[in-house]
């Protein structure tokens, strides 16, 4: 009866909560979490890292990570002001920040905080490559990828509550191999799918801001083509790692590419 209880509680909690919608895709998101919430936490997150490492300022590289995102920022408003979402960007504060370290990475923090490792430029080679990345970490922003894994933890937490609570007449040995199951289970058919959907997300929405903002499209297939020669093959199997394969990566977006192009030339910016 008990275990029968939580499942009905958490399903319902489940729909009730996915209230929020993508204004890229139209679909209700699984979201507890508001930005009111969440954006202090995050940018007082963000200034601890800025002054726990060297931040780059005034070279030519520092201010295109910043040119280049202003592009992103303002085609990202473009296209939410022409498809009713006007002020959907209220409480973002957005900032590009070039951090002096050698890992390739790049992120963007709930509220447009975004940061540049140098080892990653090497790699986008142009303004370009820079668009592809930065319009990806600023599309996780936009379509609140941080708050639902957040609320999706929480979820996986009342999972294992449930799982307890099921069990809880059976030897401490069985409870912990149920645990067990539970974890593996819910993290490769679960966390795992579902962080891997929003890098395919991210991707698509990158796409459609790259191309309003005057990049074209096409050379996200080569950005990504780079990164998967960098990698060397290196990555984990797709379905235990949080991203697509490279492969599919680039599949996708061969796909989404016209889309993009479509979307870009509703704002005058046409390619061929």
């Amino acid at each position: 009866m008990k275990k029968r209880l939580l499942i009905t509680v958490i399903c319902v909690f489940s729909v009730v909560s996915c209230t929020t919608k993508n204004p890229f895709t139209g679909k209700n998101n699984l979201n507890f979490v508001s930005n009111e919430q969440l954006f202090p936490s995050a940018f007082q997150q963000y200034d601890s890292f800025l002054k726990e490492h060297k931040v780059i300022t005034g070279t030519t590289d520092a201010r295109r990570i910043e040119t280049v995102g202003m592009k992103i920022k303002n085609a990202a408003e473009k296209y939410l002001d022409a498809n009713g979402y006007k002020g959907y960007l209220n409480g973002y504060a957005w900032e590009y920040k070039l951090i002096d370290n050698k890992e390739v990475n790049a992120w963007c923090m709930p509220g447009g905080k975004i940061v540049f490792y140098t080892g990653i430029l090497p790699i986008c080679q142009d303004d370009a490559g820079i668009a592809t990345v930065m319009a990806h970490e600023v599309a996780h922003a936009l379509a609140n990828h941080g708050a639902q894994r957040m609320s999706a933890a929480q979820l996986q937490q009342l999972g294992a509550v449930g799982v307890g609570l099921a069990t809880g007449g059976q030897s401490a040995e069985k409870q912990q191999m149920w645990q067990q199951y539970y974890g593996l289970g819910s993290n490769l058919a679960g966390m795992l799918p579902f962080s891997r959907s929003h890098e395919s997300e991210a991707d698509m929405i990158g796409l459609k801001l790259m191309a309003i903002a005057g990049y074209n499209p096409d050379h996200a297939i080569t950005f990504w083509t780079r990164m998967s020669a960098k990698a060397g093959g290196n990555a984990p199997p797709e379905f235990l790692s949080t991203h697509p394969s490279d492969k599919t990566r680039i599949s996708n977006l061969k796909k989404q590419i016209p889309d993009a192009k479509a979307d870009a030339k509703k704002f005058g910016v046409v390619y061929k």
